[in-house]
């Protein structure tokens, strides 16, 4: 299962806007390894540990809610289910993007997480961890504290992460770029020694 089409060369572009190294200053070509793995051990451990925590969360979550749902007022009852159940559907998409975009370092797919992670899955959950309204008990501050950790980790890795992969994109494709030029200079050189040759000889 891979992202449509329209929403991979939009994630691509969107991507080369922000992550791309523009004012790099230093050298244009580097030597370093034939496959060069950009994937980051870090976000890969915490997406793995973040698995695992989520379903945690999500139990904690609705006991919580269950105890204290009789005296919350009628809007805010709607707004935590209706947080609960957003945050739900985009953790599922959030970790397969971030798997598959980490793992097989594809550029659109772990921006696509990247961009959950930070625009929406977090500020889902700081409004529940600081909304007085919510009365929040110890154990819901518990773990909305670990799930913010786990996210602003994972904003900060994957943001590292994909810097990365588009220095090494932009390294491949200035090589790539060189080697025709480089082609043609040494099937022009060869050329270049029969023309003087035969000007010896006529001489």
């Amino acid at each position: 299962m891979e992202l449509p089409d329209p929403v991979r060369q939009r994630l691509g572009n969107f991507s080369r806007t922000v992550f791309s190294d523009s004012n790099r200053t230093g050298p244009e070509y580097s030597e370093g390894p034939d496959n060069e793995m950009v994937s980051s051990l870090a976000l890969q451990m915490s997406l793995y540990f973040n698995t695992y925590f989520f379903p945690l969360w999500w139990v904690s979550s609705i006991m919580m809610l269950q105890m204290k749902y009789s005296v919350l007022p009628d809007y805010y009852k709607f707004i935590v289910v209706t947080v609960i159940i957003i945050i739900t559907l985009i953790e599922a998409i959030r970790l397969y993007l971030g798997y598959m975009g980490n793992l097989q370092e594809k550029v659109p797919e772990l921006a696509g997480f990247w961009l959950l992670s930070l625009l929406l899955q977090l500020p889902l959950i700081l409004f529940l961890l600081f909304n007085e309204g919510l009365t929040n008990l110890p154990l819901e501050k518990a773990i909305h504290i670990i799930f913010t950790l786990f996210l602003t980790f994972q904003v900060v890795s994957a943001f590292v992460t994909l810097r990365k992969m588009f220095i090494l994109r932009e390294r491949e494709s200035k090589l790539v770029k060189r080697i025709p030029s480089r082609l043609h200079t040494a099937s022009a050189e060869p050329n270049a020694r029969l023309e003087l040759v035969n000007c010896e000889i006529m001489t």
